[in-house]
């Protein structure tokens, strides 16, 4: 009878688990796997307007394109990498930074931290863009500054190539690190506290605990977080950039997710444009499949 009480209670929690997931497996299914149908233009002379049956099938044609273009192709690459790496080396800040909060004792003062960090990640890039341009623009509040004080020193940080891909990861950390440290947070909750009297019992302090106690529990959220990120290296979206670019630095925030657009959307290249999209995606799955093989070399067991 008692078997039966528990099968019941099990299978009623997990039909309530079901229930429970079942939007958002709705949500992926309509907004992730339904429009890989229009993976079809790739092989089509694709026309807005008309039907499937009226396009005329091309075959690779639009694929070998990208050898055409491929100056164009190859610069959004490199710059796609090139962002991406840069992104996956500041991963370690939410680390430390989660570390560090950790370590405050005062509990308001360590909420009004976490939320005041926290806060950018709710603020749209368009509104980024707009401060940063009211701060940083040739007219902005540090140039009128400057001019003030007499400095003949004119600051553009918006129209520096040279340094575009350090400004935007520079805005990536700012807008992402208390967001990202939520995480982390989580994993030092679920640290095992006996451990942390067994290194104060041998002497260890404060900062020896954190490393040698908070750090290594941590590290297998880092590791499944760092493959992650390597397998959506090529997913930096096109937002941020397209809001960023100018004729100055377009040359160094031109992503494949903007060409992308640029190509579909601005000239109207629609079937290269997906062809590129499909080559991005292919070049993605290799990727987590080669990072998800090296989870199971490191930790002993997939993410997939």
């Amino acid at each position: 009878m008692r078997k039966k009480v528990q099968k019941r209670k099990l299978h009623k929690e997990r039909l309530t688990f079901t229930l429970m997931a079942l939007p958002f497996v709705i949500f992926t299914f309509v907004f992730s796997y339904v429009p890989l149908f229009g993976w079809i233009f790739a092989f089509t002379n694709y026309k807005p307007g008309r039907s499937l049956k009226n396009l005329k099938f091309e075959g690779l044609k639009y694929f070998r394109y990208i050898i055409t273009f491929w100056n164009d192709v190859s610069n959004a690459l490199i710059n796609t990498l090139a962002l991406s790496i840069l992104s996956l080396m500041t991963m370690v800040l939410p680390i430390l930074f989660a570390l560090l909060l950790n370590e405050i004792r005062s509990s308001k003062y360590k909420r009004v931290v976490q939320t005041v960090v926290t806060m950018p990640n709710f603020v749209s890039w368009i509104i980024v863009y707009s401060l940063c341009f009211a701060l940083f623009s040739t007219d902005g509040m540090i140039n009128t500054f400057l001019d003030a004080l007499g400095i003949n020193a004119t600051i553009n940080i918006l129209g520096n190539a040279d340094g575009a891909w350090a400004f935007m990861t520079i805005l990536g950390v700012w807008k992402s690190i208390g967001w990202s440290s939520i995480v982390y947070l989580a994993a030092i909750a679920g640290v095992d506290e006996t451990l942390y009297d067994a290194a104060k019992v041998d002497g260890a302090g404060r900062f020896r605990c954190a490393v040698h106690v908070t750090l290594p529990g941590i590290l297998p959220t880092f590791l499944v977080l760092l493959i992650l990120g390597i397998g959506n290296l090529l997913n930096l979206g096109m937002e941020k950039y397209l809001l960023f670019s100018n004729t100055v630095t377009s040359s160094k925030l031109e992503v494949i997710d903007l060409f992308t657009y640029r190509m579909g959307i601005g000239t109207q290249q629609y079937s290269f444009a997906t062809a590129v999209g499909i080559l991005k995606s292919g070049v993605s799955i290799l990727l987590l499949t080669i990072t998800n093989l090296a989870a199971k070399k490191i930790r002993g067991e997939t993410i997939l």
